[in-house]
């Protein structure tokens, strides 16, 4: 589970990237058993293993709407629209309209090698690395084919095909795979007529083609995904549909040249989202709005250049990453159908340069780096009309806004002998906020989310210190002790409750709330990392991580009320441990748990979501070369995992247990 050191620059690297820098050996990087990557049910599931990494609700990804699926790390706040930048070779993968993250387009056994790298991401990583960097970088190592397919109970069945090698000179990687699941009724008390499952049906494809031209690495890939969900009511359902392509070019650096990196991609995305309000008994629904269409389109260029100097080494770069798209919906139900139209969007822009050097001296490592983005927002609008006669009722076209924000890392490593080594950082990072949050308002039930368009760049600052240790028997163990301060959180503050009739929402019934998205405060938060593993004897192994964070509000002018609060789905306490038993060489068992510690479900620490404790076990049976089998129990032992309450007092539970036996074949 922990990382290894960062090679050292005279490693040969055949990828379209840089070595990793020298200097990031001073900051908190926990890398993700590929084991773990390659058995996963998802490849969030995967990253779970890491404590602190979280998405915004506790649902499993087999479960979960789109817009609930962004990362953070550190529980300093929660957020759907990911406080974390999730990379694949470099390319974001946060939805160009909401930052969330479709995780279905992302295979676990795709992915080589997993990384996550803790603490506001300034540097190379820029804009959006909030909390932290979840780095993801695709398979090099398979030549042949391998093709897994698997059924299960819940309806669950999967498919998934990956082949890779040489073809003409050029290395390929090319993956398709497809999942259903006929899910699972989230609400148990009270269950009515209009309660559905959470089902799911997802595609995904991609090709990835690498070469060498003369010294230079290059590579090019196109990815597609296309997902449908039930949403467990009768109504509400979405479907996310996307598309993604990208080229690099890398030339690695040498005692006697520059070492550089050139990328560029294009990201598509569109999103169907209907939702529902039901009535007290459960028994009837009501479409609440029906978001039929979210067009949208990112786009992005960076490049690098590198020297290295003996023990220095320098690094120069700048990136630039655009935004443009809206939401077209269906809102206001009345009688029998809809009876206003909504369109809500914009264009976002954010563009960087930056500088970093490491050096090492007397068993010391020093690192630092400043950087300074522009950002802005633009021809925002958010434009009502009523579907019968095309009058217009609301038209918001806020001026745009723009600014530079300089940020900056530094970080220190001592090597304290016999295996131990010190470590300090401190670092600023900032998160642009998306057209979703800007623009676009939502309600889900008898609860309305308003959008803002005033609402400006997230920023954290924070400081740490840890100690690593590794001996030569296998074992390693990290810990780290940090604070962060996040400023200007963007944060859904209560603003009433109904029945009534509010401003842009509308009418509220009874039991429902109203929220704004707001820029309310700031969040400190003081927390301890470990991570350890530890080969013991007989083929056993076992892995363990743990986060402790204690994050709380300062609302500010803007949210007095909040001050002192729990920030919102927020757990304090999250520990992991696994154990895997190499029987023999055909045979293996894992067994995996994790507890999480209760979490709220909204700003006002009312809504209280209790601690959960899951397990998962994993066998595997290698028939010969070529054939494996396996079974896998998600929640072994059916834990009621609180998901979401509502006003009322329902709650929504996460996934029972799910058996599944498969198999693998190899060529």
């Amino acid at each position: 589970m922990i990382a290894e050191p960062p090679p050292e620059p005279a490693v040969v690297i055949t990828a379209p990237r840089l070595p990793n820098a020298a200097g990031d050996a001073a900051f908190s990087i926990i890398g993700v058993d590929p084991a773990q990557l390659k058995d996963a049910i998802a490849l969030d599931a995967a990253l779970k293993s890491v404590a602190g990494f979280s998405l915004y609700r506790r649902t499993s990804t087999l479960g979960a709407n789109p817009t609930t699926q962004g990362a953070s790390l550190r529980a300093v706040a929660g957020s759907g629209a990911s406080r974390a930048l999730v990379t694949l070779d470099g390319v974001p993968q946060n939805d160009p309209f909401g930052g969330w993250v479709i995780w279905t387009a992302l295979p676990p056994a795709t992915v080589g090698r997993a990384e996550i790298v803790r603490g506001a991401g300034a540097g190379p990583y820029g804009a959006g690395a909030l909390t932290g960097v979840v780095s993801l970088q695709s398979r090099a190592d398979l030549d042949g084919a391998e093709a897994e397919a698997s059924v299960g109970t819940l309806g669950y069945r999967q498919g998934l095909a990956v082949i890779g090698g040489e073809v003409a000179g050029a290395r390929v990687l090319a993956d398709v795979g497809a999942q259903h699941a006929d899910g699972w009724i989230p609400v148990i008390q009270g269950r009515g007529a209009a309660d559905r499952p959470l089902s799911l049906d997802d595609y995904s494809g991609a090709v990835r083609v690498e070469e060498q031209v003369g010294g230079v690495a290059v590579s090019e890939r196109v990815a597609a995904y296309d997902e449908n969900r039930g949403a467990g009511v009768v109504s509400a359902q979405s479907r996310a549909q996307g598309a993604q392509a990208s080229i690099t070019a890398a030339a690695q650096p040498t005692a006697s040249s520059l070492g550089w990196r050139m990328q560029g991609w294009l990201s598509q995305s569109n999103l169907y989202n209907a939702s529902a309000s039901v009535s007290n008994d459960r028994n009837n629904s009501t479409p609440s709005n029906v978001q039929y269409a979210t067009p949208s389109l990112g786009w992005g260029l960076n490049a690098a250049v590198r020297q290295v100097l003996g023990d220095l080494g320098l690094e120069a770069g700048a990136d630039v990453r655009g935004v443009s798209g809206e939401d077209r919906e269906r809102v206001t139900y009345v009688g029998a159908d809809f009876t206003k139209a909504r369109k809500a969007g914009g264009q976002t822009l954010v563009a960087g340069l930056y500088a970093e050097a490491s050096t090492s001296l007397a068993g010391w490592l020093l690192t630092g780096g400043v950087r300074a983005d522009f950002w802005g927002d633009f021809s925002g609008e958010r434009v009502e009309k009523v579907i019968a006669s095309g009058a217009t009722t609301l038209n918001q076209r806020p001026g745009g806004k723009d600014g530079v924000l300089p940020t900056a890392r530094f970080g220190a490593r001592h090597d304290l002998g016999d295996g131990f080594a010190w470590r300090a950082a401190a670092y600023a990072g900032f998160r642009p906020v998306t057209l979703n949050e800007l623009y676009r308002p939502f309600r889900q039930g008898a609860n309305d989310t308003e959008a803002n368009p005033a609402l400006k760049p997230e920023k954290l600052y924070g400081i740490e210190t840890g100690l690593d240790y590794a001996n030569a028997a296998g074992a390693k163990a990290t810990a780290t002790v940090f604070y962060n301060q996040l400023k200007d959180a963007v944060t859904n503050v209560t603003i009433g409750v109904g029945p009534g009739t509010f401003p842009t929402a509308g009418f509220i019934p009874a039991g429902g709330i109203v929220r704004e998205r707001e820029n309310a405060g700031t969040i400190d938060a003081t927390g301890l990392e470990a991570d350890g593993q530890q080969k013991l004897w007989g083929g056993v192994s076992l892995v363990g991580s743990l986060a402790w964070t204690y994050s709380k509000v300062d609302g500010g002018s803007q949210a007095p009320q909040l001050d002192g609060k729990r920030p919102a789905l927020t757990p304090r306490l999250t520990g992991t441990i696994g154990a895997r038993w190499q029987v023999n060489p055909d045979i293996a068992l894992q067994l995996d748990g994790r507890y999480e510690s209760a979490r709220y479900d909204d700003d006002l620490n009312t809504l209280r979501l209790r601690s959960s404790v899951t397990a998962d076990l994993r066998a595997d049976w290698r028939l010969n070369r070529r054939l494996a089998v396996f079974l896998a129990v998600e929640n072994l032992f059916d834990a009621k995992v609180r998901t979401a309450e509502a006003a009322d007092g329902t709650y929504s539970y996460d996934a029972p247990t799910l058996v599944r036996v498969g198999i693998r074949v190899a060529t």
